[in-house]
Parts: structure tokens; sequence; C-alpha cells
């Protein structure tokens, strides 16, 4: 897929002020400080589309942008983020949940995981409620560029055997990227685009 558009359409805390289009979205969401902007940027060819912050928690609202008018990639607030209130957190945690629970185009979620680390916990949570919930998900890799290439199997592996060990029947479609290097880039531009193909083929939005 060649992303020739692409443009920020609105913020908000509420589901139902989110465009009313009956386009596919692709959610992103990870923890804070995983790279999510960058990844969005290096996505969508675009140096400031999302913005970047060394302050972790910097998404606050969901954030749509329309990719070549034709679908949605959505910037969801980190999870586990820091320096917010308990009271704050409350309310981002329950306007993400109402997203993934009530948003009839949310096609798929993209999970960002900060492929130099061990599996944490926050993140298998969510992905298991994910999966509980019914909502098809992708996991994607960041920071590959941080580490070489035979610790990146590794890690995968390490990553893959936790998640068998918490009760998944088999890994998740995954994706390997760098922001820096553009690694993962048209593997997942591919994967939306088929997706996308099937969807507009088979009338089904």
């Amino acid at each position: 897929m060649k992303i020739n558009t692409a443009e920020f359409i609105i913020s908000n805390s509420e589901v139902d002020k989110c465009p009313k289009e009956r386009l596919p979205e692709y959610a992103f969401i990870g923890r804070s400080n995983v790279g999510k902007s960058s990844l969005i940027n290096m996505l969508t060819n675009h140096k400031n589309l999302a913005k970047t912050s060394s302050k972790p928690g910097k998404t606050q609202l969901i954030n749509h942008f329309k990719i070549n008018n034709n679908w949605f990639l959505v910037d969801l607030p980190g999870y586990g983020y820091a320096r917010v209130s308990k009271k704050t957190k409350a309310v981002f945690q329950q306007f993400i949940t109402d997203y993934f629970e009530r948003r009839e185009q949310l096609i798929c979620a993209f999970v960002l995981i900060d492929i130099r680390l061990e599996a944490q916990k926050i993140d298998l949570e969510f992905m298991e409620y994910l999966g509980e919930s019914e909502i098809p998900f992708a996991i994607i890799f960041t920071k590959a560029d941080k580490i070489g290439k035979t610790k990146v199997a590794s890690h995968i592996a390490a990553y893959k055997k936790q998640m068998l060990a918490n009760n998944w029947a088999e890994m998740p479609q995954y994706f390997i990227t760098s922001s820096l290097e553009a690694t993962g880039r048209d593997s997942i531009l591919d994967y939306i685009d088929q997706i996308n193909e099937d969807i507009f083929k088979n009338e089904s939005f």
C-alpha cells in the first residue's frame, strides 16, 4: 500500500463523537513510551502527524487520522502511563474500553510491544482482555534497531513461549519494526491493505 494522504480528523474522549463514516479502523495502542507516535509517523511517512514526546502518556485522547480517504488510523492513549492521577487514569481506561467494545468500525487493534523487554504483565493482561472480548488484534514489536538481529529472534521466541504459557493456542500475527530504519512498514501496510480489499470486495461496510 502506498499512502498518498494522511489527514488528522478529530481528537476526543467520547466514542459517540468519533467519525460517523463507515470506514474500517485500525487502532494502535501500547504502554507509554513504547514508540507509538514514532511508529505512526513512520507508517504514514509524515514526520509530525502524531505528536512525539519524551514524557510518557502524551496521547490522552482518541485521535483519528484518515488515510487515503478510505480507512482510519486510530491513535489511542497508552495504558499504564505515568504521572496522571488515579481519577484521570480511571477515566482514560473507561473510554479506551468504550472504544473497543462499542466502535463497530474497528477492524483490528495493533498492540505495540517494546522488543527489548521481557513479556510484561500489563501487556499480557491487555491482550487477554482483547481475546476474551473477541477483538481481533496483532502485535507490533517496536525498537528492533536497539538490539541485534540474533537477539530479535531470541526475544520473539521467548515472547511466544510466554504467551503459550498464558493459555494462548498460538502466537498472534506479529510484526517486527524499527521506526528509525522503517523496518516492518511495508508488512503492516500490506496487512491492512489486504484486509481492506476483502472488506470492500465483500461490501461488508
